[in-house]
């Protein structure tokens, strides 16, 4: 049956069992009914704000209950949720709401001066928690992204704010799973398949924080059995003692998928040897779900490396630079299309999106098919940097790096590290006059309003010649190749200085 989601927590309030818990952080839960009240009393104290059907509300909380009770308060409203970092330093949010122009900012920072705003810690008084009566909202969710440039861009999704109760979830999830969301609720994966597992009657046990020995304690405790990790997630449980990991029981598990980042293919056969092939799932796409593939741990043993095939809701082509597609076994750059056509899953609000003339479009990487149609990725064409499942721009690091005074030019690129993929480095030319020591350790109080805190460099390099040309062109490639290779020659990079690291 299809209902709107503004309706989900009173459908499974009236047909679950009393007391049947919906969503849990810690020692705090809420059952369905306690979510449909407080949904509905936030909707009504956002409506007196200002909030109508049709408008964007962005979301700045932390990983928490009341983050659920807002979003399905929103879809009350017949409006759209974005969901933000409640970390971001002034400098992005203004940036983004002023691309987003939200009715109302929910959380967030207080220096981020949003015209219409309510704290983190607001509770609604004095009005009813009884059903609302609004239309349902065009699009169900308006998720953030860096551009290329480093300008961000909302992408928002074509898709309504309904779901159908009588169909089968996605991913692999079954109806009334319990799941595990280790995740930041501000990136899309976790936003989605959270708000999935409640849509088919599920559960989400949250983390506001993700700790790898804690995970496995939630899984054993609450019996969970759908999570999707980063690999870096991965990384760190399968860096744990044995001892540890086995402490726990996790035969609960039924689904556990990986996305956002490159798997390792050692860590994946780790975890297949440890949970089970049939268990380890893995899915390719983007935001804008102009495409997707999908790959079992089962059909990943015969086709080692791959990332799946696409399915019934997308078309697939490998185009070379001759603009043409090349035959299965060769290398180009990897296009989508949407089933229903061009345009359907998605729209920019910042930006444009970057389509060929017949549609097919790019999310910026190369791969190849097999003769059996599996994808195989290779490198990013774009200078994006993947740590630890999140996207982080170097042209936006530049830009911040930039505003210390002793420096005169930078170059940020990002290098190969087992735990989160890839670590941001700063390659910098600097003042004649300036100290380097006292320049990378002034940079962390230059950085903390311009940039949030995964995206500073973990790693300097002062540099004593030009990075760019007179045009402030650079190949950037390059200069992280050379980089790699002096890594692997042992090779120490004149005067660097790292920063301590971080999760």
């Amino acid at each position: 049956m299809l209902i709107p989601l503004a309706e989900v927590p009173r459908w499974y309030a009236e047909r679950k069992p009393r007391g049947t818990v919906a969503v849990r952080h810690g020692d705090d839960h809420l059952t369905w009914d306690e979510l449909e009240r407080g949904a509905n009393r936030r909707a009504r104290a956002f409506a007196a704000l200002g909030v109508n059907a049709g408008d964007f509300v962005a979301i700045g909380l932390p990983n928490g209950n009341a983050f659920y009770e807002t979003s399905f308060a929103i879809w009350k409203l017949g409006a759209t949720p974005t969901s933000l970092s409640h970390r971001l330093p002034r400098g992005e949010a203004a940036a983004i709401l002023d691309i987003l122009k939200p009715a109302l900012v929910v959380g967030g920072e207080p220096d981020w001066n949003a015209p219409r705003s309510v704290p983190r810690d607001f509770v609604p008084e004095g009005v009813s928690d009884e059903p609302l009566d609004r239309p349902v909202a065009r699009y169900w969710k308006a998720m953030t992204s860096g551009g290329s440039t480093g300008r961000p861009k909302v992408i928002v999704d074509h898709q309504p704010a309904v779901t159908d109760t009588a169909a089968a979830p996605p991913l692999q999830m079954e109806p009334g799973a319990a799941l595990l969301n280790p995740g930041p609720l501000y990136h899309n994966a976790p936003f989605i398949v959270s708000h999935f597992a409640l849509f088919a009657g599920g559960s989400v046990t949250g983390m506001a924080k993700f700790d790898a020995e804690t995970a496995l304690r939630l899984i054993d405790a609450h019996r969970l059995e759908w999570v999707n990790f980063v690999p870096t997630m991965m990384h760190r449980i399968w860096a744990l003692p044995q001892e540890v990991r086995e402490r726990y029981d996790v035969s609960s598990l039924k689904t556990v998928f990986h996305m956002a980042a490159p798997m390792p293919a050692w860590l994946k056969e780790k975890w297949i040897e440890w949970l089970g092939p049939e268990k380890i799932w893995e899915l390719y796409g983007g935001t804008e779900r102009q495409g997707r593939t999908v790959i079992s741990g089962t059909e990943w043993l015969a086709h080692r490396g791959s990332v799946g095939k696409v399915d019934a809701t997308c078309g697939l082509r490998i185009i070379g630079e001759d603009g043409e597609d090349v035959p299965p076994g060769e290398t180009g750059e990897v296009y989508f299309l949407p089933a229903d056509g061009v345009g359907s899953t998605y729209h920019y609000l910042g930006a444009a999106p970057k389509r060929r003339s017949d549609g097919w479009e790019s999310i910026g990487d190369i791969g190849r098919l097999d003769a059996d149609g599996y994808l195989y990725l290779g490198d990013r064409l774009t200078d994006m940097i993947l740590r630890g499942g999140a996207n982080v721009y170097p042209a936006e690091v530049e830009a911040a790096v930039m505003a210390h005074p002793d420096v005169r030019s930078t170059l940020v690129v990002g290098l190969p590290d087992p735990e989160l993929g890839n670590r941001i480095h700063a390659i910098i030319e600097i003042n004649d006059e300036a100290d380097p020591q006292q320049v990378i350790d002034g940079m962390a109080a230059v950085l903390s309003d311009l940039l949030s805190r995964n995206k500073h460099p973990e790693s300097y390099e002062i540099t004593p010649v030009s990075l760019r040309d007179d045009a402030g062109k650079t190949r950037r490639t390059l200069v992280r190749d050379e980089r790699v290779a002096w890594l692997q020659e042992g090779r120490q990079f004149r005067l660097s200085v790292s920063t301590p690291k971080r999760g």
